[in-house]
């Protein structure tokens, strides 16, 4: 017999049970970072719910408040979803662990939930299954980014992007990484632009975003974890193989000639 259970990590609890992602390597930096990263998390709100099937692990969804999320979004009184991933489809995993988000929005008063979605890439989650389950896509932003919301008051204002995405690229003309470690596999993709960079002799600048202001100031993209940015252009949003950093770097610098 099927049995479906719901685990919700806490401070209690999550050195036992751990995040989903790169759980097959508990002793790496990311790994880590991401524990490290949830139990600081935890004390502004924010939930990290497992679904396990006949006891192992078949899908996650982590979420927060607008307000200490790790997406550019301007969002007040809204909670955003980082990452909602099954394993096991079509059993509808997937709107059951999103349903426990939008009712817990429901019960904390929220005007609704958003998420930040990108067809062009599995670092974050497809649109469908958020279209399948009442949420309308609002906006648009460079790179394939599109912010979907799902609101439980119809008159509330709505979330935006920033609309200066272009000018956050310029500011730099360095190889400059900017992260956070709300992904365990920031640490992965920061390895592989170092190693690329290296093979062309080139210094790399890394950006620690420490706090939700420097996120919503300096992040290049509404993904907000991860950016990697060369002669103002943006090199990548998610992680990239070495070969692939040093081909996308070295039409960079064939472009600056």
């Amino acid at each position: 017999m099927q049995t479906v259970q719901f685990t919700e990590l806490n401070h209690e609890n999550i050195e036992e049970l751990n995040g989903y992602c790169l759980r097959s390597k508990p002793h790496a930096d990311g790994y880590k970072n991401k524990n490290n990263w949830l139990k600081d998390q935890m004390q502004y709100g924010l939930k990290y719910i497992k679904l396990l099937e006949n006891g192992k692990q078949a899908g996650f969804i982590e979420y927060t408040a607008s307000e200490t999320s790790s997406r550019v979004i301007h969002a007040d009184n809204y909670l955003i979803i980082h990452c909602l991933w099954v394993n096991i489809a079509g059993k509808g995993y997937g709107t059951a662990l999103l349903y426990k988000c939008i009712e817990d929005a429901r019960k904390q008063n929220k005007y609704g939930v958003a998420v930040v979605t990108n067809q062009d890439t599995s670092w974050l989650p497809s649109k469908d299954i958020f279209l399948k389950n009442g949420f309308s896509t609002i906006q648009e932003a460079p790179h394939g980014f599109e912010l979907l919301v799902h609101k439980l008051e119809v008159a509330a204002p709505s979330p935006f992007f920033p609309n200066d995405w272009e000018e956050r690229v310029e500011a730099s003309n360095e190889l400059t990484i900017l992260r956070t470690n709300q992904c365990p596999f920031v640490n992965i993709a920061t390895e592989n632009v170092l190693e690329g960079a290296k093979e062309l002799g080139l210094d790399v600048k890394i950006m620690d975003l420490k706090s939700k202001e420097e996120l919503m100031e300096l992040s290049p993209t509404p993904y907000g974890i991860f950016g990697v940015i060369y002669k103002r252009q943006l090199v990548t949003f998610h992680r990239l193989t070495v070969h692939s950093v040093i081909k996308r770097l070295k039409a960079i610098m064939k472009e600056n000639l």
